[in-house]
């Protein structure tokens, strides 16, 4: 997927090309826009071009930071929830995680897009940890062998021995 952009250029950036790849050329085209829009200001700030290949965790993380507030995790057979509120939500068709089998536990979107259901656009997969790193307000990791009852046991407890 990292060559597709070089494959695009030796091909004159050509709308067939991409139909016959099955990629979405409006896509390649924004990304190719929005790679000439960074480039230009690394060139400006003087800052010079480095890659992170082979590992793209760099990348993911970024936005990450950029979308932890929009994320969801997986709930049951490819439907997800959003992280902070709970509504239900879905991959887009358009989506490259849509019809994998194999759906990513947590991701950040983009935007949602409102038809019968809430489609999440533009989705990257996530590791959960990252979103307690990036977005402590908003998420914490919970101790799985705890019940609630067993917690709230323990908070009445502690409040009779307050002094």
């Amino acid at each position: 997927m990292a060559k597709t952009p070089a494959k695009w250029k030796q091909h004159q950036y050509r709308g067939d090309w991409c139909g016959d790849h099955y990629l979405h050329v409006k896509g390649l085209r924004k990304a190719r826009e929005v790679r000439s829009q960074l480039l230009e200001i690394l060139k400006t700030l003087k800052i010079p071009l480095t890659t992170c290949w082979p590992d793209t965790d760099v990348v993911r993380k970024a936005i990450c930071s950029a979308y932890f507030h929009n994320s969801a995790r997986l709930k049951g057979v490819g439907g997800y929830v959003n992280s902070r509120t709970g509504m239900p939500c879905h991959l887009h068709p358009s989506s490259a995680f849509y019809g994998m089998g194999c759906t990513p536990d947590y991701v950040v979107y983009h935007e949602l897009i409102l038809t019968m259901k809430e489609y999440m656009q533009c989705a990257t997969a996530v590791e959960p940890q990252w979103l307690v790193e990036l977005g402590p307000i908003f998420f914490s990791v919970k101790d799985s062998d705890t019940s609630l009852l067993e917690h709230k046991k323990r908070q009445q407890w502690s409040k009779r021995w307050r002094i």
